[in-house]
């Protein structure tokens, strides 16, 4: 495949990406009005519903329907004790409901969200926030947009004016909380402006990218929480570094499947 006929063929995807997100947005917004069946995974915090399973099919079942040679790793999927194997081949990446107890408790802050990679390194990603209709999308080396607008990165970098968002994440044992109120203290003392908690990663780094905030940090998060935000970040102009503070320079999903595999 040549330069020209893949570009032509990423695009299509990301097409398609849009186009499934959205429909799996209006079934989220549907199932959101209707009673629950909840039920835990790692923790009794980690929660998972029908919904976030019967969203996750709908969009792998679309696009495998459309693009039968491709690969697919779903926070769901793994969950069930499906491998999450990144190979060169192209590989969709998916969180179907990013903020599940947000959405078990109709909390307006709640996405789809798509990513995908070639070769091990992210092409592009789409996140729609699935209560208000927003849509943000980026491809690599074509720019970030939030309903079709460009959007950029705050250029505040005094960490004294700065608002961080965070999140509690679903363990929590004393030592992990220990470090979490150690890290909030930290950034109040600094002092930062404000420390924010909205409940899904994807929206919180979204929100980045739009330059409402100046930064995301989050300890845990797995290559379905990270994969479609970090190509918004990255072409918002904003960066995605490790938990050492390095850099990740290309695809950061390897490295979060070996976060999970440890």
């Amino acid at each position: 495949m040549t330069n020209s006929d893949s570009d032509k063929c990423w695009a299509e995807c990301l097409d398609v990406a849009v186009e499934v997100a959205r429909k799996a947005g209006k079934v989220v917004q549907e199932a959101v009005k209707q009673e629950k069946s909840v039920s835990t995974k790692s923790t009794p915090t980690d929660l998972v519903t029908e919904a976030d399973q019967q969203v996750e099919e709908l969009i792998i079942s679309t696009l495998r329907d459309r693009f039968p040679s491709h690969r697919f790793i779903g926070e769901e999927s793994s969950a069930a004790g499906e491998k999450c194997i990144l190979t060169d081949s192209p590989t969709w990446i998916i969180d179907p409901i990013d903020g599940t107890c947000n959405f078990v408790h109709s909390f307006p802050m709640v996405a789809v969200s798509i990513g995908f990679a070639v070769n091990k390194e992210l092409e592009f990603g789409v996140i729609y926030h699935c209560f208000d209709g927003t849509l943000y999308t980026a491809r690599k080396g074509h720019g970030a947009f939030c309903n079709g607008v460009r959007i950029h990165v705050s250029k505040e970098k005094d960490v004294s004016k700065a608002l961080i968002l965070t999140e509690i994440g679903a363990k929590r044992d004393q030592a992990t909380l220990n470090i979490f109120s150690g890290n909030i203290m930290k950034l109040l003392s600094a002092p930062a402006h404000g420390v924010r908690i909205i409940g899904s990663s994807t929206l919180a780094l979204c929100l980045v990218a739009t330059g409402s905030a100046e930064a995301y940090y989050q300890y845990g998060l797995h290559c379905w929480d990270i994969a479609a935000a970090a190509v918004i970040i990255r072409e918002a102009g904003g960066v995605v570094v490790d938990t050492s503070g390095c850099l990740v320079s290309k695809c950061p999903v390897s490295y979060w499947l070996v976060q999970e595999e440890a």
